[in-house]
């Protein structure tokens, strides 16, 4: 409404000639009315349809009438009366004669709509639930502000009585409208019926009042609650849907989908393939993704299409905060004009103090505002994506996951999704500085003139360096990634088969290959820093020889150019403006070539080639007696579309309930039919066809990380009598009942906590428990014994099994159960070779006769299989299938070594017990409270001591300088005019050049060696996790998911590598750029330390209440992030199985829970961020305030170059002190993973591998005689001994073989020769040379062993079979001779140089195995270990196999650890344990004339 008064006409107010200062004209008391009286109005009938039709749209439900909501109807029918009144009586005063301005009219009209239209808000919000309004807050304010000032003029010129009742209605209105915006900082009631369901927890923004909302202050009882106690995930709010996966996801999986069907597809799995080098360290040195620039369009416009509202507020509020960004030094250049004016009013400054100060507060609120939204997109886009990620790994082809690793997708995950959400924030970096930088230079040109075209030139003449360095820096950006990638792959591999490198010493190898990549990775890392620290000092150099060429031209080549205070204060603070723009757009350039870099492969990955739905016809409804399940017509079917074919015009018919047994030697195809049928095969021509559910065994058991009766219910409800059933016709209630925790036992990491056979066994009870229709079964009787195999295959598989009725495809070298299958096909050579039934295969006297033949004694030939890698046992004590009457034979195993079935039959613990010390959980453990100081003084230690010091006299010089060159600038624009000239111009402009190029100088040099020295210590804290985790025993492995370990040497390090070195760098910045203007202030206006020790306090107050909550969030938010990453890698390992069972829905929807719980912490933090920094720029913009009310306090005692340079300073110091507390706080949340990565450094430790004094000297051992006295071990300090009492001695070239049941401690002796657990009591002796006093690495490099699992590396065939490079080629040729694979390595392309997958993918299980033969005959140590090495391969190959070992080993000692019986009947010694014990010893004959145990054994092995 207007004020009261005369109308503004009249030619004083329109026909001014004389000029008037710019105050004096924006601050007249026309100017103030006509304000009043069409901003609020104008801004409300701009934005009030706008909200209504979002309020509509967005509808919440409906807000019952409260005491708040009748307060604002009185109060707005109130203003809506006052406004009629002042109508009536403008109308009556005319009616009467009485001569009135249009504007009394017309203005009270204008009001009349605008209130009755917000009174009708204020209605429509209620009826759609809005709770607080941010329309009508600033409607209110606006209502308030502009009138408030005129009345303040008009009344203090005291003329009441011209007017009375304009007075009077003014002075109610401006109550009225007071008391409205008092009540708008409220918030109203929930809805009576909320739209969507409440939550347990809920975030409490939705019920805040909008100044809550605009400062974040919904926060501080999270906040506060982290600062009384550690928070926990019980104080987290629950995630709204907005923020859920579920919704996030199927939203950009829609526009991905949409958007690459509207481009043409390129799917080729090559692009994913590493390509060699030619040179040796190419696996290591190979990029995830090679070049992807055609597959950036889909996925960019799915993400623009999904996040565009978003980003666009964002921006919107962006833009608004840098109109208030310019007001700022606008109204500094008013201010200024007003202190050198005397005859100015004093009002006027003050008005000018308070716009200043609301100028600097909403471009906080608006820039905040912009960050929240953002950092939100940022979130959930990372989920979005983080999502897609996993559905895509759920449909990878065979060929893409063969020519990818675990480690490759991890990172993706953690890494690459985190760079790319994280370049969001700096998008509009790539545009707005440039925006500044143009308003800056009409800033420039309206203080200085023409002078400041000058700026133009030397901006662009810098620009062409920047360009190159960006392109240099993308360059070294991607060569970084390429080795992150290769050392993550390598370390992935190292940690998931750390057994196998622990068995034959070459941890040192593979330390060495990971230090050579990350020494590689971090060249090009210390190359991008140099770089970034060079681009960074151009900008600052480019800033200041802008003010140094414009101050230069202005006061030298222009006549009658002086320097004044307004020039050189006002230029500061643009050039201010101008730095953050130079300094930001570095910034942003350097996030979006990261991020380039990242979305490549992102965007590489996401098309990789996908399995083909439609490869396999699939009915879900089951077959009928008689027909036929499965029809495979003219089949040939290839690994990929590029690949040759591996299996070549199959034809075959499986009716329904048949057995049918695939047969064949070692790589002849069988593994490949069952994944052509499961559609896991590019199918090259003809049709396949499945009716009915599938159930599908692998042939290496994978299991989930969960319980037992999670594994073998698989997403299906519980039916406890079917799982009773299923489980004891696994022969599995044994174990469980062995166990602490029964069937809610967790399995542990890959299973860890379960032997090889237990794995296998619950493999095939998931299958079992499923009820399915088609059974494929992958060699399931591979892992278990003669007497378990046969008790499951007889109640399971067997024609009166489980699965009688169903139909059954078993792949099998178990030859003695092919005359129980219905119907048998023989494999050679990805071909079938004949298929018949036993009988008539048997007249035929074909391929499977051949097979027959090959194997001596085929009715044992595949009766049991390898006992699990060292020790890894099955407890059973009780008959396979029974439950064992007493519990004194229950005992759980907690890590694979322990087989012996008293090991831990009395502990009774459980498997995560949260009070027993040191025992790790299956998730990754928390640290709480705040970061101790030790960490970071660890992470200076690393930095070096010289270093530190160097880097802060640096800063210190630079900072000198900084102020030196500041000072001189004020005593230039302080010097003396004659004739419209300074006479000393020339000398300040040479001396203020000069001091600026030292501050560029050292500017340079202290960030660079803050950057270099941050690579020196994530080098080094790189090597001790390293150390530490090599060094650690394997029960430390068995114990610890793998998924915190790769987390660790994943996103931990990155950080480590990136984000400290950076924050400690922005700190240094700007603390010592705190110091300086703090000491400006206080010695140019001595008055401001009054207000600048509370604003320090208040500083200090508002950091402590926030770092104790964000490192806290900052930890539960990493582990969270493991969980997302474990089970990634859990699913992309289980691909197969989880297709196959047709649950990728379920898998899909515990992703989303798991990511769903990281975005719960991620939000928090996030808004807690927002939080500290509204907050702490809001107090410190009272300093701004406070040194402009003492400069008009103190007008007549102030120059104005001492306000000014007062003023400027204080603008400065509020976004300093802001961001050098942001700086210490995102240090301290960084420096955790300088806490995570000393996790382990206390861990127990092996005994070391190479000591100083070693008892064995080569060469060492010359015979191989084997003493064990005494010898007894256990797996932890307070568990009874595994192993106990064993003595007996092995003669130098004996073959002893160690037979026993599961659980009897075979494994046991094997693992204490090798000291992978010490010995408790006794000792083992080698050549007279106790092994207690060898090295490790001394021992394992002398003693070869063979274990069942066959393990192979990423890396060339030559590196497999000669890790250490100790032997020629031609060596390497002989034992692959000896193995029978020598025609085959020759096929290959490469030949010795093939490219082995991650854990030899692209071989069969066979021909993996014997690589491993091949590799053990390459040592050819005095001593072999034979732990059931030929499990995997065909009879016919084993007794080859055999023979060779007889020959390349026949001077050596050999341990042969078998459940075989058969294996051993030509050993000249045989070892029965029992128990862990020795219960009989000696020649097989003697044992079986004896008839105790081995009789026993042999008699279930059908061998008696």
């Amino acid at each position: 409404m207007a004020g009261p008064g005369e109308p503004c006409a009249g030619p004083g107010v329109w026909n001014q000639t004389e000029p008037e200062p710019a105050a004096a004209r924006l601050l007249s008391l026309c100017f103030l009315k006509t304000a009043g009286v069409w901003v609020p109005p104008m801004y409300l009938w701009v934005l009030g349809p706008i909200h209504l039709l979002y309020i509509h749209r967005h509808d919440k439900g409906y807000i019952q009438m409260s005491r708040l909501f009748k307060a604002k109807m009185v109060f707005g029918f109130a203003l809506v009366i006052l406004c009629i009144s002042s109508v009536s009586v403008t109308l009556w005063r005319i009616q009467q004669g009485m001569p009135q301005a249009l504007e009394f009219l017309i203005h009270p009209t204008v009001w009349l709509t605008t209130m009755s239209f917000a009174v009708f808000l204020i209605h429509a919000e209620r009826k759609k639930g809005i709770q607080a309004s941010g329309v009508l807050f600033g409607y209110w304010l606006l209502c308030f502000l502009f009138p408030a000032t005129s009345a303040t003029q008009q009344a203090s010129q005291g003329d009441f009585q011209s007017d009375p009742f304009r007075h009077l209605t003014a002075y109610l209105y401006l109550s009225l409208v007071m008391a409205q915006f008092a009540l708008s900082c409220l918030a109203d009631q929930a809805p009576l019926f909320p739209k969507r369901p409440p939550q347990a927890n809920p975030c409490p923004k939705a019920g805040a009042s909008f100044p809550s909302k605009a400062m974040f202050w919904w926060v501080s009882g999270l906040v506060w609650k982290g600062y009384r106690r550690p928070l926990g995930p019980n104080d987290l709010w629950s995630l709204g849907s907005e923020n859920s996966s579920g919704e996030l996801v199927s939203q950009l999986e829609k526009e991905w989908t949409r958007n690459r069907s509207a481009t043409p597809r390129h799917t080729k799995a090559t692009a994913f393939k590493r390509k060699g080098r030619g040179n040796k360290e190419a696996p290591e040195t190979e990029t995830l993704l090679q070049q992807q620039r055609g597959k950036r369009g889909p996925l960019l416009r799915a993400i623009w299409q999904v996040g565009r509202s978003t980003f666009l507020l964002g921006t919107l509020s962006l833009i608004v905060s840098d109109v208030f960004r310019f007001t700022v030094p606008k109204l500094l250049s008013l201010f200024l004009e007003f202190i050198g004016d005397p005859n100015t009013p004093a009002w006027k400054g003050y008005l000018l103090a308070v716009l200043m100060f609301l100028s600097a507060c909403l471009q906080t609120l608006f820039e905040q505002q912009h960050m929240y939204r953002l950092k939100v997109l940022q979130m959930r886009l990372r989920a979005a994506l983080t999502g897609l990620v996993y559905r895509k790994v759920l449909a990878l082809s065979s060929s893409s996951r063969k020519s990818s690793a675990v480690g490759d997708v991890v990172n993706l995950v953690s890494v690459d999704v985190q760079r790319l959400t994280e370049s969001i924030t700096y998008l509009n970096g790539l545009w707005l500085p440039l925006v500044w930088i143009i308003v800056c230079f009409v800033y420039l040109w309206q203080l200085l003139g023409p002078s400041a075209l000058t700026a133009i030139a030397v901006f662009v003449s810098l620009l062409p360096l920047n360009f190159f360095i960006t392109k240099k820096r993308n360059h070294h950006q991607e060569e970084q990634m390429r080795q992150k990638d290769c050392r993550a792959r390598l370390t992935s591999c190292i940690l998931r088969n750390v057994r196998t490198v622990k068995y034959h010493g070459w941890e040192g190898a593979f330390l060495d290959r990971v230090l050579h990549i990350r020494a590689q990775e971090l060249g090009a890392l210390k190359t991008s820093s140099l770089l970034f620290s060079v681009s960074l000092v151009s900008f600052q150099v480019s800033t200041f020889l802008v003010a140094l060429v414009v101050f230069a031209v202005h006061t030298l080549v222009a006549e009658e150019n002086a320097m004044d205070a307004e020039k050189a204060f006002v230029t500061l603070t643009v050039l201010n403006i101008l730095n953050k723009a130079q300094a930001f757009l570095p910034f942003s350039i350097h996030s979006i070539v990261q991020a380039r870099v990242s979305f490549d492969r992102l965007a590489a990955f996401l098309s990789l080639e996908e399995t083909d739905p439609g490869a396999v016809d699939s009915s879900p409804s089951r077959c009928g007696a008689g027909e036929d399940c499965i029809r495979i017509q003219e089949g040939t079917f290839a690994w990929s579309q590029e690949s040759a074919p591996c299996l070549h015009r199959i034809n075959l018919t499986v009716p329904q309930g048949c057995l049918l047994a695939v047969v064949g030697p070692v790589g002849a195809g069988k593994s490949s039919l069952l994944s052509a049928l499961l559609g896991e095969l590019a199918k090259v021509e003809g049709s396949v066809s499945i009716k009915g559910p599938v159930a599908y065994v692998p042939q290496e058991a994978w299991v989930q990380n969960m319980s037992v009766v999670d594994n073998v219910c698989f997403g299906q409800e519980l039916d406890a009598q079917w799982l009773e059933t299923v489980l004891e016709a696994c022969a599995l209630w044994p174990d469980v009942d062995g166990f602490p925790a029964g069937v809610h036992t967790r399995t542990g990491e890959q299973g860890m906590n379960l032997s090889g056979g237990q794995k296998q066994r619950l493999s095939l009870a998931r299958a079992v428990y499923r009820k399915a229709a088609v059974y494929l079964l992958d060699d399931p009787l591979a892992a278990l014994d003669a007497r378990v195999g046969q008790h499951v295959f007889n109640q399971v598989i067997g024609p009166d099994g489980l699965l009688r009725g169903t139909t059954r495809i078993l792949i099998t070298h178990a030859l003695h159960i092919l005359p129980q299958a219905d119907w048998i096909v023989v494999l050679e050579d990805g071909a079938i070779a004949e298929m018949g039934s036993f009988q008539e295969l048997l007249h035929r006297k074909g391929a499977l006769v051949g097979l027959l033949d090959g194997a001596r004694q085929p009715g044992d030939g595949g009766e049991g299989e390898a006992e699990p890698p060292a020790g890894a046992k099955d407890p059973r004590g009780a008959a396979a299938g029974g439950r064992p009457e007493g519990g004194s034979e229950r005992f759980m195993k907690l890590v694979p070594e322990k087989d012996s079935a008293a090991s831990e039959a009395q502990t009774g613990l459980p498997l995560d017990d949260p009070e027993r010390p040191g025992r790790p959980k299956g998730e990754d453990r928390t640290q709480y409270g705040r970061v101790k100081a030790a960490m970071y003084l660890t992470y200076l230690r690393a930095v070096g001591t010289p270093l530190c010091l160097y880097a802060l006299f640096l800063f210190f010089c630079q900072q000198v300088a900084s102020f030196c060159r500041g000072y001189w600038l004020s005593l230039w624009a302080d010097d003396p005019t004659v004739d419209g000239r300074q006479t000393h111009a020339a000398l300040r402009g040479w001396v203020f050049g000069l001091l600026g190029c030292l501050q560029a100088i050292g500017l340079f040099a202290s960030m660079a060696t803050v950057l270099l020295g941050g690579i020196r210590a994530s080098s080094l804290l790189f090597q001790g996790l390293l150390w530490d985790v090599a060094r650690s025993p394997i029960g430390f492995f068995e114990r610890t998911p793998i998924g915190n370990l790769l987390n660790r040497f994943s996103k931990e390090t990155d950080i480590v590598d990136v984000d400290i070195p950076d924050k400690l760098r922005s700190l240094l910045m700007y603390a010592f750029g705190l110091l300086e203007v703090g000491l400006v202030v206080t010695v140019t206006t001595p008055l401001a330390v009054v207000a600048i020790l509370p604003l320090l306090l208040l500083y200090a107050g508002f950091q402590s209440l926030y770092v104790a909550s964000s490192c806290q969030l900052r930890r539960l938010e990493s582990a969270r992030y493991s969980c997302v990453c474990s089970h990634v890698a859990e699913t992309f390992q289980g691909g197969p199985v989880v297709r196959a069972f047709r649950v990728q829905g379920p898998f899909v929807a515990q992703n989303d829970a798991h990511v769903d719980e990281s975005q719960r912490v991620s939000f928090p933090r996030l808004v807690a961020d927002r939080w500290l920094a509204a907050n702490l720029e809001l107090v410190g913009n009272g300093l701004v305030f406070v040194a402009a009310l003492c400069a008009v306090l103190s007008k007549a005692h102030l120059s104005p170059g001492l306000v000014g340079f007062s003023v400027s300073a204080a603008l400065q110091v509020t976004q300093t002190l802001q961001w050098a507390v942001r700086s210490w706080t995102d240090l301290e949340s960084s420096i955790v993973s300088v806490e995570r990565l000393k996790d382990y450094a206390q861990t127990p430790k092996e005994a070391p591998w190479k000591p100083l004094t070693c008892a064995a000297h080569p060469p060492w051992p010359r015979r191989g005689q084997i003493e064990f006295r005494d010898f007894g071990l256990r797996y932890r300090p307070e568990l009874p001994l595994a192993v106990r009492g064993v003595s007996f001695k092995i003669h130098a070239g004996e073959k002893v073989g160690i037979v026993g049941r599961t659980g009897a401690g075979k494994s046991s002796l094997a693992g204490g020769l090798l000291r992978l657990v010490e010995a408790a009591e006794g000792g083992i002796w080698i050549d007279g040379v106790p092994i207690a006093q060898v090295g490790l690495h001394t021992l394992r490099s002398r003693i070869t062993i063979i274990p069942q699992d066959p393990i192979l590396f990423p890396g060339s065939l030559r590196m497999n079979l000669d890790m250490l490079h100790e032997h020629t080629d031609e060596a390497v040729w002989e034992v692959l001779e000896m193995v029978q694979l020598r025609a085959t390595v020759a096929s290959l392309p490469g030949q010795l140089h093939y490219e082995c997958a991650d854990q030899g993918n692209n071989l069969s299980v066979g021909q993996k195995q014997l690589l491993c033969l091949a590799r053990a005959l390459l040592r050819k140590t005095q001593i072999l270990i034979l732990d059931e090495a030929t499990a995997a391969v065909d009879p016919g190959t084993e007794r080859q196999m055999q023979a060779a070992l007889g020959s390349w080993f026949a001077q050596c000692t050999v341990l042969l650890i078998a459940h075989r019986l058969r294996s051993v009947l030509d050993c000249a010694r045989v070892l029965v344990m029992d128990e862990g014990q020795v219960a009989e010893s000696g020649s097989p004959a003697q044992l079986l004339a004896q008839k105790g145990l081995f009789y026993r054994l042999a008699q279930e092995s059908g061998l008696v």
